[in-house]
C-alpha cells in the first residue's frame, strides 16, 4: 500500500508528509483528560481523531510499532476545586471520573493506549524537571512558587503563530505577583495544608499542568518523538509551554515533530457551557445510543473543522449505520483498497473516506462479494461495524427513546416559545417531552429536566 501520510502541522501552519524518526516505533503522545468531572462530547472527540491516527499508523508501520501515550492529569486546581464542591476526597473523585473515562473510551470502541501514565506517578520526574529548569537559568524562584521564565526561550510563540503582545492580550494566562513577566508560567505551586502536595527543595507543593505532559511524554518517548496530539483548545497556553519547559530542560531545538489539532465542538451551533446547562457527557449519551453512532457522527465531518453536534448529526449517522449493517458478515478477509486509503492517508480525511464507504456499500448490496469484503475491513479500519449485528438490534431495543441531545434541543425550542408568547407549542414540547420519559421544571429563568 502507498505509505505517504500527509499531516497539517500546527508548528509549521501546512500540510507535510510524515516522516517517523523510527519507522521501527513510531512515538504520539495525546493530551488525556483532567479527571475532576465526566468527560463530554468535546472531550469525545481528540480519542476517537487520535484512536483512527493510532489504527492507520499500525497499518503503516506494523502493528507493534507504535506507542501511543495519553496521560491522565489526576492532581490540578480543578480537581481540588471539584473534590471540594462534591464533598468527595481527591483519591475518591479521581478514581470515579478515570473509572468513567475508561468506560466511555470502551463505548467509543477506541483501542487503549500503549501507555496510560498519571501524573502523581511521576513527581519524581516533575521536579527533577523542575530543578533542571532552574540551573539551566530557565525558571526562578519567588515565595515558594517556581515559574518558567519565557523571555529566555526565543521561539516562545511558535507554535500558536504569535507575539508575546498578542499572547498576553485575551489570553489564558494566570495571573500573579509572583512573576516577573505576565507570560511566565508556573512549574511548581505551595499546596495549602489540607490539599495535596508532596516535598520539594521549594517547600511543600504541587506541579503546575504544564509540567506534567512534558515529563510523562519524555519518559515513554524520549525527548525528542514524532507526534503531538490534542484539542485546538490546548495550543495555547498548554502546548505551547510544553515546548518551552521541554527544549529548556533536556537542552534540545525541538520536542515533537507533528503538533495535530482537532476542532471544537459546539451544541446546536452554540459554545456548549455549564452556565448554560448545554453540556452533553458521554455517560448519559450512551444510556440511549449506540456508541457506533456517536463515533461516526464525530468522524463525519474533518477533524481539523468544528462540528456541531445536534439531533439531525445523530439521526443521519444512525440511518447510516442501520443501512450499513444490513451487510455485516464476521467473515471478511480483503485489506481496504488504496483509493480508499488515500482519503486517511490525506490528513485524515473521513468525510471522504466515508463517502467512499456509501458507494463500497452500493455495489455490495448488489451482491458483489470482493466490494462486501473490501467494504467490512475498511469500516473496521477506523473502528466501525465491530459489534456483531445481534448486539446492534439487541442494544437499540434495550435503550430510551430519546437522547440528552435531544432534550436540551426541545428545552430551547419551549423556551424560544415562551418568549414569542407561544404559550401553546409550549405546553406541547413539554408533552412531547414527558410522553418521552422526561421532567422539565421551571427553576429561577432557567429550565431543569430529568427522567421519570
Amino acid at each position: 500500500m502507498n505509505k505517504n501520510l500527509n499531516l497539517f502541522n500546527t508548528l509549521t501552519n501546512k500540510k507535510e508528509k510524515f516522516i517517523p524518526l523510527n519507522k521501527e516505533n513510531v512515538g504520539m503522545y495525546v493530551c488525556g483528560p483532567t479527571v475532576y468531572d465526566f468527560p463530554h462530547i468535546g472531550n469525545a472527540r481528540p480519542l476517537v481523531v487520535f484512536d483512527v491516527l493510532f489504527r492507520l499508523l499500525k497499518k503503516i508501520y506494523g502493528e507493534n510499532n507504535i506507542t501511543y501515550v495519553r496521560n491522565i492529569t489526576d492532581i490540578d486546581d480543578k480537581i481540588i476545586d471539584s473534590s471540594k464542591k462534591k464533598n468527595k476526597s481527591i483519591n475518591e473523585l479521581t478514581e470515579i471520573v478515570t473509572k468513567s473515562f475508561h468506560k466511555d473510551c470502551n463505548y467509543l470502541n477506541c483501542l487503549k493506549p500503549t501507555f496510560e501514565p498519571k501524573a502523581t506517578d511521576h513527581i519524581k520526574e516533575m521536579i527533577k524537571m523542575v530543578d533542571d529548569l532552574i540551573k539551566n537559568k530557565h525558571a526562578y524562584e519567588n515565595k515558594k512558587h517556581v515559574y518558567f521564565s519565557v523571555t529566555t526561550f526565543k521561539e516562545y510563540g511558535r507554535l500558536s503563530n504569535k507575539n508575546s503582545k498578542e499572547l498576553v492580550a485575551g489570553s489564558r494566562v494566570e495571573v500573579s505577583k509572583y512573576k516577573k513577566d505576565p507570560l511566565d508560567f508556573v512549574l511548581w505551586k505551595p499546596s495549602e495544608d489540607n490539599d495535596p502536595g508532596w516535598d520539594s527543595p521549594w517547600g511543600r507543593g504541587r506541579p503546575g499542568w504544564h509540567l506534567e505532559c512534558s515529563v510523562m511524554s519524555e519518559k515513554f518517548l524520549g525527548k525528542k518523538f514524532d507526534l503531538h496530539g490534542g484539542g485546538l483548545d490546548l495550543v495555547f497556553p498548554h502546548h505551547e509551554n510544553e515546548i518551552a519547559q521541554s527544549c529548556c530542560a533536556n537542552k534540545t531545538n525541538n520536542f515533537a515533530n507533528y503538533w495535530i489539532h482537532n476542532g471544537f465542538v459546539t451544541f446546536d451551533k452554540e459554545k456548549m457551557s455549564k452556565s448554560i446547562g448545554n453540556i452533553v457527557t458521554i455517560n448519559n449519551l450512551s444510556n440511549n445510543i449506540n456508541g457506533q453512532i456517536v463515533r461516526l457522527a464525530l468522524l463525519s465531518t474533518h477533524y481539523k473543522q468544528p462540528l456541531d453536534w445536534n439531533e439531525k448529526l445523530i439521526e443521519d449517522s444512525k440511518n447510516t449505520l442501520e443501512k450499513w449493517y444490513t451487510q455485516y458478515d464476521n467473515n471478511f478477509s480483503d485489506e481496504p483498497s488504496d483509493d480508499l486509503l488515500k482519503s486517511l492517508l490525506e490528513d485524515l480525511n473521513t468525510p471522504d473516506y466515508i463517502s467512499k464507504l456509501h458507494m463500497l456499500f452500493d455495489e455490495s448490496s448488489k451482491g458483489n462479494k470482493l466490494s462486501r469484503s473490501k467494504f467490512l475491513s475498511a469500516c473496521k479500519l477506523i473502528g466501525l461495524l465491530e459489534e456483531d449485528k445481534k448486539s446492534w438490534d439487541n442494544f437499540k431495543k434495550s435503550k430510551a427513546k430519546v437522547d440528552e441531545s435531544f432534550i436540551h434541543k426541545k428545552i430551547k425550542d419551549r423556551n424560544e416559545a415562551r418568549k414569542k408568547e407561544d404559550y401553546k407549542l409550549a405546553d406541547k414540547i413539554r408533552k412531547e417531552l414527558e410522553d418521552n420519559g422526561v421532567i422539565i421544571e421551571d427553576k429561577q429563568e432557567k429550565t431543569i429536566w430529568k427522567y421519570k
